[in-house]
This record gives C-alpha cells, structure tokens and sequence, in this order.
C-alpha cells in the first residue's frame, strides 16, 4: 500500500529525481494472495448464497459428527438412543415420501390395494399398522408441555408406543419374541377348538383325517401342507367357514391371500432374508430365531397353502398359521 501511495505522490508532485516507477513494476511488488482476489463484479448474490449455504452445511455437518463422537464416548448408553431415534426418523420420512408416491400412482391409474406389485403392497400393510399405533401418541402430544410426558413414556415403555423404526436391534429381538408368545398363547386353545368341531363332521373320512391333523400337531409333530390342502372343503362352512371369525380377522385374512399372490407373482428368491422374515412372522411363524433358509422353506410351504385356496376358503388360512407354524422351529431345532 505504501509502495502504491508512493508512486501515486510521485506521479501527481513530480518530485525531482525520483521517476515514477512503471506500472509492471508496482503490479510485480504487490503480495502474492492479491492475485487470487477477483474484481467484485465477478461475484453475483446467488453464488455468494450458495457459497454460504454450501459452508454452513459443512460447518453443522462436522459440529454434528463431533458431538455424536462426544456422546458416544461420554453416554454410550444415550448415544444408541439418540443414534437409533435418529435413524428411525430417516426411514419414517422416507417411507412417508414413498407412501405418497404409491398413493399418487394409484390414483394416477386407478388401481386398487390387491393390484400393486407385493412390495407396494406390504409397505401400505406395514405403514397402515405403524399409523394405528403412531396416532394415540400423537394425539396425547397435543396439550401443552404434554410432549415431554410423553418422551418420557416412550422411553419407558417403547414396545407400547414406539413404532418399529425406532427398536434397536435387541429390543425388536425381544418385542417380537414378545408378541409373539402373547399369540403363541392362544395356539393350544385354536387346536382343541378344532378336534372338538371335528365331531361335527358328516363325512367320516374327512372327520378322521381333522382329527389325526390335530392329535399330530398336539404331539408335537409338523404337519404336511398336503395334509392341510385335504380338507380345503371343511372351511367353505360348517363347521370351519369364515362366519366362525371375526370381521377383522377375515379383512386381514384377504389381505394376506393378495399379499400371497402378489409374493408369487414376484418369486420368494427374490426376497431379501429380511423380506422373507418378516413375511414369515406376518403369517404365524416366529421367524426372529430361526436361519433364513429354514424362513424361505416354511414361507414356500405356506405359499403352496394359500395360493391352492379359493377367496371362500380363506378360513383354512387363519387355522393354518396355527397348525403349520406350532411345530415348525422345533422340528428344525
């Protein structure tokens, strides 16, 4: 700068002796980072807006990842709360967009539920599912500072009130070992139910083949799905027909018989190991311990079940996640 006022007072007084130095000469005495500044008229306000953005992105991104290190190191216990909370809202928001965008097509060209490819299909069932279950807390959040209550209930009791997205790993282990047992409870009941009904029976060859059914898997024994496809007949009516169940059981009955062919359709080979799981678990079968290829048998055989029946005979469905899924993890054990 002294050099520049320097050759400006020489120019303008004309001082004797000292000539003024050359304009190369200045431009070669200037620092060197002034080459790298650019005329301002080289920048527009959106560049410059994008530059900032760009930088404050950056900055919260490696402020962010610094204090998970910090709460990983510090609170292991709170980070894999907050790290599985976090990842839960992810995938929530990812399948809010991808809902939308199945709804949208739907619309678009006038398609119903049981039209979607299997896994359109199941993610409206599944999302259906969390809805009902997402919606009371949202409702018990509304009421002012009620939504720290309810934080705080969540973490107590997240089996009651979080949604799938938002399990670690070992609490959706043990959840669905959990609700399971809970149906698992009523298994015993659904097979004596059935031998007793057997009584009823017209036909002596059929009445003795449902009874041999079901001393076989009271025994402990897993049965055959042609054993289950033989007596088809007994569930178009009495004594095994639909009218035995309940509305909600015979609409999520023909949900599945959709799913089933949809899932046909598509190819059980084409299902990841977590696909076939949860398609298992969906169907009766405790499927969070068992190896996946013992999950892609029993799905293979369910499949040769369901897809056999007609929509009158959706009956035999409801009692075949019983008898074919009572025996099935011990008889692989």
């Amino acid at each position: 700068m002294a050099l520049r006022l320097c050759c400006r007072s020489s120019a303008r007084w004309g001082l004797p002796g000292v000539p003024p130095p050359a304009r190369s000469h200045c431009r070669a005495l200037q620092p060197p980072w002034a080459a790298l500044r650019l005329p301002a008229h080289h920048f527009s306000a959106k560049a410059n807006s994008k530059t900032f953005l760009s930088a404050l992105v950056s900055k919260v991104k490696y402020m962010n990842e610094r204090y998970e290190r910090y709460l990983g190191r510090t609170f292991p216990r709170f980070y894999q709360l907050y790290s599985t909370f976090l990842k839960g809202f992810r995938i929530f928001y990812s399948e809010v967009k991808e809902i939308r965008r199945i709804k949208k097509n739907m619309s678009h060209k006038n398609i119903q539920f049981h039209q979607l490819p299997y896994r359109e299909m199941e993610r409206l069932r599944q999302f259906r599912r969390d809805l009902i279950k997402a919606i009371p807390v949202g409702i018990l959040s509304l009421p002012p500072f009620a939504n720290y209550l309810v934080l705080v209930l969540m973490y107590l009791f997240p089996r009651q009130l979080l949604i799938r997205h938002f399990w670690t790993p070992k609490q959706e282990a043990e959840f669905l070992d959990t609700y399971h047992n809970m149906r698992r409870e009523a298994y015993p009941e659904v097979v004596d139910g059935l031998m007793h009904l057997s009584h009823s029976v017209a036909d002596p060859l059929l009445q003795k083949q449902m009874l041999h059914l079901c001393k076989k898997v009271q025994e402990g024994f897993h049965p055959d799905v042609s054993e289950l496809k033989a007596l088809r007949t007994l569930f178009v009516g009495y004594p095994f027909g639909m009218r035995r169940l309940k509305v909600q059981q015979v609409r999520h009955l023909l949900e599945l018989y959709h799913l089933d062919r949809a899932m046909l359709k598509l190819g059980v080979s084409e299902l990841s190991d977590e696909e076939v799981q949860v398609a298992c678990y969906t169907r009766g079968l405790n499927s969070v311990h068992l190896r996946p290829s013992a999950c892609r048998l029993w799905l293979a055989q369910w499949l040769a079940l369901s897809c056999s029946l007609q929509d009158s005979e959706v009956s035999l469905l409801a009692h075949g996640m019983v008898l074919l899924s009572t025996n099935y993890a011990s008889s692989k054990g």
